[in-house]
């Protein structure tokens, strides 16, 4: 298993839709473990494919649900369902490996549903509501379709999270992916 750069906000990759996963390959279990190490690295909830500059529609997630258990695997060609109503908390403080170091009250469904397979083809169901896991599956689909939490983000936030990106740097830098082996996401 090896640790991957992670895509930063305006790296391509990240505006993209994914490609479906057609067949479980040993470069797809490859990619798969490469993701919970990195993500393990970096301490997430989870990771998309397109994060550690994959195009496959497949994520994973180590995050706990409502009831705290820390629930972890792999969802390859996910559909997402929500449920319950949209919340926005200025108290919950939503995140991104590709946006590191900064974090923004998101309004998100109150419950998630995702279906799709694992890696031995057998189908997966994953639910949570009210949990970090309901909002880590939203989270997740949305890299999958090209969508950044940035873009959920009330106007007045949205304009503090895109002065936040540009007063870092990375975009002026040239500096597409970060590290977490290196680096904290705080220090990125």
């Amino acid at each position: 298993m090896t640790v991957r750069p992670i895509t930063i906000v305006g790296h391509r990759a990240l505006s993209q839709r994914t490609r479906r996963v057609r067949e479980v390959t040993e470069e797809l279990r490859t990619l798969v473990a490469d993701m919970f190490e990195t993500n393990d690295a970096a301490d997430g909830a989870g990771l998309a494919a397109p994060q550690v500059g994959s195009r496959w529609r497949l994520f994973i997630y180590s995050c706990p649900d409502a009831e705290g258990v820390l629930r972890r695997g792999v969802v390859i060609n996910p559909v997402l369902e929500r449920f319950g109503g949209i919340e926005l908390d200025e108290e919950t403080i939503e995140g991104c490996l590709s946006v590191p170091g900064e974090g923004y009250p998101t309004a998100r469904h109150r419950g998630a549903r995702v279906t799709g397979t694992d890696l031995d083809g057998h189908e997966v169901v994953v639910e949570d509501e009210g949990g970090v896991l309901a909002r880590a599956l939203q989270h997740e689909v949305d890299h999958l379709d090209g969508s950044l939490y940035l873009d959920r983000l009330t106007p007045a936030r949205r304009r503090e999270a895109l002065d936040a990106v540009r007063e870092r740097g990375w975009r002026a830098g040239g500096i597409l992916t970060w590290d977490p082996r290196e680096l904290d996401a705080a220090d990125v």
